[in-house]
């Protein structure tokens, strides 16, 4: 999604895991991923309200942020998870990315974020 390489974004996500110290703000662990707690769509990708709202973002580690997305089977039960970049891999291994197409899986614009 060109959003998450916007400048706008790389500076509110920067400034916001700063703010949080890069720790998990669910468990603790060292946090590595600047979450949406409301999930950007292809209705609101350009709402800075909801994309640039610092209120609504959460510092995450890898691990809290796979089980926010995929926690309840979904992905995490056909073998999928985020890896470090934030890119869908198979298997459980950084070296197998899953390819969800420019549509990402169901239907969503990338893999969320």
């Amino acid at each position: 999604m060109t959003f998450y390489n916007s400048k706008a974004w790389r500076r509110l996500s920067r400034a916001f895991m700063q703010s949080r110290f890069y720790i998990c703000e669910r468990c603790g662990r060292p946090a590595e991923i600047c979450h949406h707690k409301t999930h950007i769509t292809p209705y609101n990708i350009h709402d800075p309200a909801v994309t640039l709202n610092p209120a609504l973002l959460e510092a995450l580690c890898l691990q809290c942020h796979n089980t926010e997305h995929f926690g309840h089977g979904g992905a995490v039960a056909l073998g999928l998870a985020f890896d470090e970049n934030g890119d869908l891999m198979k298997g459980g291994t950084q070296n197998e990315v899953y390819d969800a197409g420019p549509a990402g899986p169901g239907g969503t614009a990338q893999a969320g974020r």
